[in-house]
């Protein structure tokens, strides 16, 4: 009696081919998302750069090219802080189908005052998350069209340790930068997990998985000149950091194995092998306050509301 082949162990040095398969990348022209896009190029897929800044991702494409000989790799006019250009973004892409899309662009601030966007949310909220909860739903009809699709996203360690407010997501009230950063990727986070239970309960051949890069710092990452160039004085002052964190490139791993191992399935987490900070990327359990799916419920049916349904 004959078994069926398993998938060969996971080796992030040998990437699957993926020829024939379309994969966008938000935020892909800078930090963890240009690595995210070199990484998925040198498979053979299309990459679409969604960015912003057209001269940054024209910047980030050539860069990638250089690397990658034969990359099919273009740019997409993204800007998530608009929802109503949303649509329009989507039209663009002018693909028949969408293997993945990895959910990476996001806004960060340091400082105060609060800020908004066009539409009147919360800077990083309104990007981070709402920007991508609308986007999903433009996307679901390409991801649908493709055999198994994935929708990734991409979380970040400080949520662990944040909390949403229900009843204040757009941070009207003690507004701190660090902590409205943490709680946007957290809703960012809830959202992935959420998304998978409504598909599954659905049928949708769709998968939604959640990542995270650890601590993934620019002074640990590797030059990609002029996306991102590490000075020697960077490097030395980085060194001890190293023992627990890791630069961009490595902070990329866990969403390329999410987008690209058979083995990833839909609901799960994944990110760093060295307590969650550095390392090969791992399934890790789902944080215990990310499993309330209560809490996720009730951030989905907000976000719907602050988008006029704009969402799945």
């Amino acid at each position: 009696m004959s078994s069926t082949p398993s998938a060969p162990p996971w080796n992030r040095r040998r990437l699957p081919a993926a020829e024939g398969r379309v994969f966008l990348v938000t935020g892909g022209n800078a930090g963890i998302g240009y690595f995210v896009a070199e990484q998925l190029s040198a498979t053979g897929a299309t990459v679409l750069l969604g960015s912003r800044n057209p001269a940054k991702a024209e910047a980030a494409k050539a860069s990638i090219r250089a690397r990658v000989p034969g990359a099919r790799v273009r740019a997409v006019r993204l800007d998530l802080a608009d929802l109503s250009s949303l649509g329009t973004t989507v039209e663009s892409l002018e693909v028949e189908h969408l293997d993945a899309v990895v959910h990476n662009a996001g806004v960060a601030l340091d400082d105060p005052p609060r800020r908004e966007t066009g539409d009147g949310h919360e800077l990083m909220f309104g990007t981070n998350h709402l920007g991508h909860f609308v986007l999903t739903r433009w996307l679901m009809p390409l991801l649908s069209a493709a055999p198994a699709a994935r929708v990734v996203t991409m979380g970040s360690f400080a949520a662990k340790s944040e909390r949403l407010d229900l009843d204040d997501l757009q941070s009207w009230k003690d507004y701190e930068p660090k902590r409205a950063y943490g709680r946007s990727k957290l809703a960012q986070m809830y959202f992935g997990v959420e998304l998978d239970r409504r598909l599954r309960a659905s049928g949708s051949t769709v998968a939604s998985v959640v990542v995270h890069p650890g601590g993934a710092l620019d002074s640990l990452t590797p030059s990609r000149p002029p996306v991102h160039v590490r000075t020697t004085g960077a490097r030395l002052s980085a060194a001890p950091a190293a023992l627990l964190l890791q630069g961009k490139h490595a902070g990329a791993w866990p969403a390329v194995r999410a987008v690209l191992d058979p083995a990833v399935r839909g609901g799960q987490l994944w990110g760093p092998r060295v307590f969650g900070l550095r390392g090969e990327p791992r399934r890790e359990p789902v944080w215990d306050h990310l499993a309330d799916a209560s809490v996720a419920a009730r951030l989905w049916e907000a976000s719907r509301d602050l988008t006029d349904g704009g969402g799945q």
